[in-house]
């Protein structure tokens, strides 16, 4: 993108930016059920039956426990011998949170400008162990508005919680699908490799404010 310093306010996804890897996190349990690293990501990606259970998790429509017994069949399915309780516990132990992401989030919000988070929500106690509410301005999860990322309609909700036009807002998420996604509404998107790299883009990105 070539705009320069115009933007007011932040949305900030959260596994994956504010904890590390996500997608490192599924192939580090895949590794350990089977003999396929990918193997988890790939059903919930290609696999009908685990694609439709994810997504009716994310958007609260069955509960992490459903969700764990419907994708332990589908692994079962394809040769993994496990049972459902405990996966969603399995896959967030493998999550840290990332200091130098929660940093710059405070960063950006002492510097003047609106933060909030949207974030696609996966098990029961996914967001345990950070303060949501004091680290942001809005909170916006999928599984409690019913619609999920890259929904037109989730970015729309969050940004109307946080209080900013799209067009004054940015997207800093892990998955590129979500900021093309994001882009399309007219928040400026900056895809997720590290904390440095995205204060960097923010940098560039964010208007500056008063006395700053």
């Amino acid at each position: 993108m070539t705009e320069t310093r115009t933007r007011s306010a932040v949305l900030f996804d959260f596994g994956g930016v504010l904890t590390t890897s996500v997608v490192a996190a599924f192939e580090e349990l895949g590794a350990e059920l089977s003999a396929e690293p990918r193997l988890l990501l790939r059903l919930l990606s290609k696999d009908e039956e685990s694609a439709a259970l994810l997504v009716a998790h994310e958007e609260g429509r069955i509960g992490e426990r459903q969700f764990e017994d419907g994708f332990a069949a589908r692994l079962r399915a394809h040769g993994v011998a496990i049972e459902g309780p405990g996966l969603v516990d399995r896959l967030q132990g493998k999550l840290r949170q990332d200091p130098e992401s929660i940093a710059l989030v405070a960063k950006v919000r002492a510097d003047g400008h609106r933060v909030g988070l949207l974030s696609n929500s996966l098990g029961d106690n996914c967001y345990a162990g950070f303060d949501l509410p004091a680290m942001f301005d809005a909170v916006t999860v999928s599984g409690e508005i019913g619609v999920r990322k890259p929904s037109r309609r989730a970015y729309e909700i969050a940004c109307e919680r946080l209080g900013a036009r799209p067009e004054d807002t940015v997207m800093v998420d892990d998955l590129r699908q979500n900021i093309a996604a994001a882009e399309r509404l007219g928040i400026a998107g900056v895809v997720h490799l590290d904390a440095a790299t995205t204060a960097a883009e923010l940098a560039r990105l964010l208007a500056p404010t008063p006395g700053a």
